[in-house]
């Protein structure tokens, strides 16, 4: 492990330990700070500390190239929603760092109105980064619009961690910056939910909270299993819903 990587990720464990820790159970439905976006946020990425064959490090964020996961589930008007997300065999260099390519598809009622390529790398440490995406909304077939696409190192934007290598109950980090357009944030709720979904039944499951500091009443909760990655999401303040696992092809 090269020196600058060990400079450059104290950076954005400083960013991430500033925000003091508050008990859990102090609000359960969404975050524990009122507004995290007043701590500053900067990374340096050197690709010499990100892995290039040994990306499946991350026990609850597996990169699994070749896998499609498959979720199910209802939106706030009661439609049948299904994403399917591939771990595909395609990468994208950014920053200098080979990243997977994960595509997203979410169809509501069995019409397609999503189709998004997330870009993930694992760093050596274990932490996986997320650099940005692609996002075409879908109408009748055709694309709508591209609103929410970033890359990271493209007109300020910076990666943000989608899982971190060592989960720790109460701290928040960044998952993306891309100022006033990408700005989800992530804070570590629980290590130990057990969750059931139509895949299986899970115990000692790590619970995240999710909000997008640009709509900070709009909380969802995310559950992932160790050695299998999300299980479940459900909105829980702002809006309903959710999405389970039902397979894994």
């Amino acid at each position: 492990m090269t020196r600058k990587r060990n400079m450059s990720f104290a950076l954005l464990i400083t960013v991430v330990l500033l925000i003091p820790f508050v008990s859990c159970e102090d609000d359960k439905d969404g975050p524990r700070r009122e507004n995290p976006a007043d701590m500053p946020y900067f990374v340096q990425i050197d690709p010499e500390d990100f892995e290039t064959t040994n990306i499946t490090g991350n026990v609850f964020f597996p990169i699994d190239t070749g896998k499609t996961y498959i979720y199910e589930g209802e939106d706030e008007d009661g439609a049948l929603v299904r994403v399917e997300e591939e771990f595909t065999i395609e990468t994208k260099v950014i920053l200098g760092v080979t990243c997977v390519v994960v595509n997203a598809r979410e169809y509501v009622d069995g019409e397609l109105i999503e189709d998004t390529d997330d870009w993930y790398a694992q760093d050596k440490e274990g932490n996986v980064w997320y650099f940005g995406e692609a996002s075409r909304e879908i109408e009748d077939g055709e694309v709508v619009s591209t609103a929410g696409s970033w890359e990271a190192g493209v007109d300020g934007a910076l990666p943000g961690v989608i899982m971190l290598a060592n989960p720790i109950p109460g701290i928040w980090y960044r998952q993306e910056y891309y100022a006033g357009e990408a700005e989800d944030v992530g804070q570590i709720l629980s290590l130990y939910e057990s969750v059931t979904v139509s895949y299986g039944s899970f115990t000692n499951c790590l619970q995240v909270a999710e909000w997008n500091l640009l709509e900070p009443g709009i909380v969802e909760h995310k559950f992932y299993a160790a050695g299998v990655g999300l299980l479940r999401a459900v909105a829980v303040k702002g809006e309903s819903g959710y999405e389970d696992l039902v397979d894994i092809e």
